[in-house]
């Protein structure tokens, strides 16, 4: 039977709803999966619009409702609606209501089992912001809605898994964040990671945070006191985790296939990497959820949105891995 899959539409002002059409029309989509949207009816009737492509677009009550033939849309009607967007492609306080309410909608009906994972399209942290909500990103907001506190950002792009132990948070906080408790944590949710995935060996290796994985030392201890000794405790249970390695090689092992994951120390240390090899198709999971939940690896696009020439291939890669992982 064809996975159920619910696809948030994402910022209204950004590429989301673009790159759901494009990819719902996609043969390969169609085939796994009955997909639906959770957003506004209007906003994505003007995505087809947009793509010219031909297909069918109607509203439907209930995740029940929705079929492989068409584009359904369960219409939202979220707090402080003001109407019609206007496609300016900048944060924008109603925008920031509308992805909440499609978001919130979104887990309800997962944890009530109506659907078998969601997917959620890049929405603004800006428009969040003028909504006057407090989450930083989709990932503390789906950990606030479903209770969990031990979650992490996993990426998967060509050979490069990576799951970060930070996540939204300065640079300059993330040396007092990398503790032993937070490092552990991570390892234990990469290993949660690689069950997900059906990975059998689970060959988990930790990047430490300073050049040369500190040199012993002398380029930062964070490594001695923090990372090795969260390192030695996950070994104890069991889990089969090496390093501390130097940053600037423990990709090129996983590049060639010698480990499974990387436990990356902050955003950009683990995301540069796998950007460079898998831009266009990169896929973000969240770890540690009671529901399933992949999005595509890139954001709302301002630049180049409602202008026709979105690639829908991460979105692609992200409904396809909702569909592995719920399988």
């Amino acid at each position: 039977m064809k996975k159920k899959i619910a696809i948030t539409q994402g910022d209204m002002q950004g590429i989301g709803p673009e790159v759901i059409v494009k990819a719902i029309y996609h043969t390969e989509i169609r085939d796994c999966c009955i997909p639906f949207v959770i957003g506004d009816i209007d906003v994505m009737a003007e995505a087809v619009r947009l793509t010219g492509l031909p297909i069918n677009i109607r509203e439907i009550k209930s995740p029940e409702e929705a079929k492989a033939d068409s584009i359904d849309v369960m219409h939202i009607i979220y707090p402080q609606s003001k109407g019609r967007f206007l496609k300016d492609a900048v944060p924008t306080q109603e925008a920031g209501y509308a992805v909440a309410a499609y978001i919130k909608k979104a887990v309800r009906v997962a944890m009530e089992k109506k659907v078998d994972a969601i997917v959620t399209a890049p929405i603004s942290k800006e428009s969040l912001r003028l909504a006057g909500y407090p989450w930083p990103g989709h990932t503390e907001l789906l950990a606030e809605l479903t209770g969990v506190k031990d979650y992490a950002m996993m990426f998967v792009g060509g050979r490069l898994r990576v799951i970060l132990v930070t996540i939204h948070t300065a640079l300059r906080n993330v040396p007092a964040l990398i503790t032993k408790d937070a490092v552990l944590k991570t390892i234990r949710l990469a290993r949660r990671a690689c069950d997900m995935m059906g990975i059998g060996r689970q060959r988990i290796a930790v990047s430490g945070l300073n050049p040369h994985a500190g040199e012993a030392g002398l380029f930062g201890d964070e490594e001695i006191r923090e990372i090795t000794p969260a390192i030695e405790e996950a070994k104890k249970e069991g889990i089969n985790v090496s390093g501390p390695y130097p940053p600037d090689i423990v990709f090129h092992k996983a590049y060639r296939k010698e480990v499974d994951i990387i436990v990356s120390m902050y955003h950009d240390q683990g995301l540069i990497p796998l950007k460079m090899i898998a831009f266009d198709k990169g896929v973000n999971v969240t770890v540690g959820l009671p529901i399933i939940r992949t999005s595509p690896d890139h954001g709302t696009a301002f630049d180049i949105a409602w202008k026709g020439i979105a690639s829908p291939s991460s979105m692609i890669e992200a409904i396809k891995m909702a569909v592995k992982l719920s399988s």
